[in-house]
Formats: structure tokens, sequence, C-alpha cells
């Protein structure tokens, strides 16, 4: 099918996206409302909070799994949500839970995002010395890390103060309830940074999508452009991570969401999709939070249910195939 006629035939159910993103953002801000100048500020604040960290996660994970040519994977497996996670418990350990780095959210947010980006740095410089290194080897060696650094922080969380751990848990599941002005403004400085990055890497994209060899064939510098795809990656993801915690079944969630219902391969409307899949997830998520089960479980403990259920389904269709 020509690109001028998936592009029409993918416009409608982008707006019907977009319908349903507006309608349930339009109820989050008005169900339950008694005070509106106490309550909608803050309501727009965590509607800013979730566009922000949709739109993240789920550039990040089409980014990613065009990149690897697979779509049950997702930047998780690289291993920066159990460095965070790694990185929580050791404040909790080694400060307590009054330490300065733990309850300095602004702090706490700088020296998370950039102890994610100089992992990833170095991964990538280590595992990249050489042209032709294989993607593959990075998604081990980050599964390897992951697992190593969940295992550290598992020993360390079996040691603390169960009160302690009471704010080490808090870390661990994400929540846009207290989220602060300015951590918004810098991640969205941040997100824009990679976008305007992302924005001259664009026209690769849909050449990637058919594999290296054939992006090799077409012309286009693989290597070169894959490793700043990654950059981009962590970026988005340490960024999305440190505002508001570890969501880790969103991305493949609303990326194959997106390939399923848009049935397209341009990367400009799958991550616009994508994208409006991410919003209407996590607002969705967090009316349910507030108003159905009245904060007595958390966003991510319903999307990592629901993304679970379907990577199982992902999995099962893959080994049918």
């Amino acid at each position: 099918m020509p690109a001028d006629a998936l592009k029409r035939s993918a416009a409608p159910k982008l707006l019907l996206l977009g319908g349903l993103a507006a309608a349930m953002v339009l109820l989050f801000l008005t169900v339950g409302v008694d005070d509106w100048s106490y309550a909608l500020p803050r309501r727009l604040k965590k509607v800013a909070a979730i566009v922000l960290t949709g739109f993240a996660i789920a550039l990040s994970t089409v980014l990613f799994q065009t990149i690897t040519n697979n779509r049950i994977l997702t930047p998780s497996i690289i291993g920066m949500d159990a460095l965070y996670n790694l990185l929580q418990t050791l404040l909790v350990f080694a400060f307590g839970s009054v330490g300065f780095l733990v309850i300095d959210k602004q702090a706490n947010y700088l020296l998370s995002v950039g102890l994610m980006m100089v992992f990833s740095a170095l991964l990538y410089r280590v595992l990249f010395r050489r042209e032709n290194s294989s993607i593959y080897l990075l998604l081990l060696t980050g599964l390897i890390f992951g697992t190593l650094f969940q295992s550290g922080a598992s020993f360390m969380q079996a040691l603390i103060d169960p009160d302690d751990f009471l704010v080490v848990q808090s870390k661990m599941f994400a929540s846009f309830n207290n989220i602060e002005y300015d951590l918004l403004v810098l991640s969205s400085i941040l997100i824009g940074a990679v976008l305007l990055a992302y924005w001259r890497l664009s026209p690769y994209m849909d050449a990637l999508s058919l594999g290296r060899d054939h992006a090799v064939n077409l012309g286009i510098p693989y290597e070169k452009v894959t490793r700043r795809l990654l950059i981009l990656i962590a970026v988005l993801v340490a960024v999305s991570t440190a505002l508001v915690g570890p969501i880790t079944f969103l991305g493949l969630l609303v990326a194959n969401t997106a390939y399923q219902f848009l049935g397209t391969y341009r990367h400009s409307t799958l991550i616009t999709g994508a994208a409006l899949v991410s919003v209407i997830a996590l607002v969705g998520g967090q009316f349910l939070v507030e108003h159905v089960f009245t904060f007595s479980t958390t966003i991510s403990v319903i999307i990592n249910f629901v993304g679970g259920v379907y990577f199982l389904y992902l999995l099962l269709k893959e080994n049918r195939s």
C-alpha cells in the first residue's frame, strides 16, 4: 500500500485515539471535584506528568523495538529499572529514610538520572567499541546487570528497618501523586531535547524496521544511527523512571497496541498512536486508583498486571506462529 494511502487509513484511527485520550483527561479532571481552585491545579499537574511520561515511554519503546527488530522487548531489559530500585534501596540503606538524598526530590531526581545515564554510557562504550557489535550482546549484558542490581537491592531490603523498607517500597512503584513542578519543567526540557535530536534521525526509522541488512543496503549508516538512538532511549527511560518510578510493562502494552490497531509501518504514525494509547492507559489507570480503588493500590500494579497478561499473550502468539 502506498505511503499516502497508509497515512489516510491511519488518520481516522489516530483521531479516535485522540478523542479517547481527550475524553479520559476530561473525565479525570472533572469527576468528584468539590473545590475547583484546589483540585484542578493538582490534577492538571498529574495530567502533565502523565503526558510526559507516556510520551517518553512510548517513544523509547517503539525506537527500541525497531532497533532490535523484536516487538516483545522493552528498554527495561537493559537493566535501568533495576538500577533505579538499587539506587533507592542503597540510599535508604546508607542514610536512612530521612537522608537528604532520599527526601529531597530534586537531588534524588538528578542523582537517579545521572547514574542511569552514566551506566548506559559505560555499557554502550564497552560493548560498541568495535564495528558490527551485536545489539543482542547489549541485551544479554543488560539482562545480566539487571538481575545483579535486583539481587543487590533485595539483599539490602532484607536488612533495613521495616519502617525504612516502606519508604523503599514506595519508590519501587510508579506514582503521579506527588510530582513537583520544577521536576516537570526539567523533564520537559530533557524530553524536548531528545525530540529535537530524534527529528534528525527520523527519516531513517522506517528503513531501520526492515532489519540491519536491508538498512545497510539502502545506504543508512546503521552503526552510527543505532548508537545515537540508544543514547536517546537511555535519556527517555532515565527521565521517565526518575520522575514517576518504574512501569515495566507499559511500553510493551502501548507499542504493541499501536502496531495492531494502526496497522502501519510508518514511525511518525506509530509513535503518535503509541503516545495516545499511553495517555489513555495512564489516565484511565490513575482514575481507577483514585476513584475505584481509593488509593489502595498503585497505577504501576494495574499497568504491570494488564501488561504482564498481554506479554504472555504475545509470547504464546509468537510461539504458535
